[in-house]
């Protein structure tokens, strides 16, 4: 490594240029963090109490909410710890653990949010061989291609940047180990290593968004076949809170991961992924419930045994100290 040190921690810079909104950063994303977990976890209690909603679009979701908040419990403990203490350093083994991760259920929301795209167009196309098409099988088939896809590309991308030779500097300008913000601190980051980075990136994003949109394509063009102006409505509106989470999401991974990069972007870039690691999962869940009757439905009986439960051990309680 000539003059090269050998780095075995990192410092994660984060917020720290600004000591005077720390404090106020960490209640937004504390509660902002509490409301993913409870919302996430209700829609999961929700469809697995509730034996209506046991088809295959709702087991996606399920899968989807359960790998979102994993990904979120990858990144926002240890940012919420960040926040509040001086010593914001991290060990290489662990930065690589969270970077590899974050980016294997990154990957798998992507698969899934197209295996759900595939479900919704199975559904309006063969509507009568539906259950045949889309079974309980076929469905874990596809969930555990995703989370298997997800996990094999983000371990090519963590051995791909970690085995980089680091340089002097170790500090990392962001509040988690991303991709560029590491890979800026290498000293023998070349082209290809870049290309391949950018392969690796484009395959989960792009690759998944391509086929979301071939079925989109699809559901399309048998909608606007449709005699009924209720058939077209029903086509659409079930495919309403699918496309406007594949809107945000993909808004925001691609411009954090797909544009190109100078060394002037990463505070941009680390106030998008505030974004993308904070508001994209606390969004999806209120845009599936909100839109949705059968999950109003669920989980408002999910709220309503929370509460009683919540009384009985209160009243109880009570009983016990009188």
């Amino acid at each position: 490594m000539g003059n090269h040190t050998t780095v075995s921690s990192f410092l994660l810079w984060g917020f720290s240029s600004f000591p005077d909104l720390q404090g106020l950063l960490f209640v937004i994303v504390f509660f902002s963090h509490v409301t993913i977990l409870a919302s996430n976890m209700a829609i999961m209690v929700a469809i697995k109490l509730n034996h209506s909603l046991h088809i295959p679009m709702y087991f996606l979701l399920s899968g989807l909410s359960f790998s979102e908040t994993c990904a979120t419990v990858v990144i926002i403990p240890r940012m919420l710890v960040d926040l509040l203490s001086d010593n914001k350093t991290i060990s290489l083994p662990g930065c690589a653990a969270q970077m590899f991760f974050f980016f294997g259920l990154g990957g798998n929301n992507c698969f899934i949010m197209a295996a759900m795209s595939y479900d919704r167009y199975t559904a309006i196309h063969n509507p009568l061989h539906y259950p045949i098409l889309m079974t309980p099988k076929i469905c874990f088939q596809l969930m555990m291609a995703s989370f298997v896809t997800g996990m094999v590309v983000s371990l090519c991308i963590v051995l791909t940047i970690f085995n980089l030779s680091f340089c002097d500097s170790s500090t990392i300008q962001h509040f988690f180990c991303d991709m560029t913000p590491v890979v800026s601190l290498a000293c023998d980051y070349t082209f290809f290593q870049k290309m391949i980075l950018l392969a690796f990136s484009a395959f989960v994003l792009v690759g998944s968004f391509i086929l979301i949109m071939i079925s989109y394509v699809f559901i399309v063009a048998i909608a606007v076949k449709m005699r009924s102006a209720r058939g077209r409505y029903k086509a659409f509106s079930t495919c309403s809170s699918h496309l406007i989470v594949v809107c945000i999401h993909y808004g925001f991974a691609g411009f954090i991961y797909l544009r190109p990069k100078d060394s002037d972007s990463f505070c941009e870039d680390m106030l998008m992924s505030v974004t993308y690691t904070v508001l994209t999962p606390l969004l999806n869940p209120m845009v599936y419930s909100l839109r949705n009757k059968d999950m109003q439905r669920a989980l408002g009986k999910v709220v309503d045994t929370v509460c009683r439960f919540f009384s009985q051990v209160i009243s109880k309680r009570a009983l016990n100290t009188s």
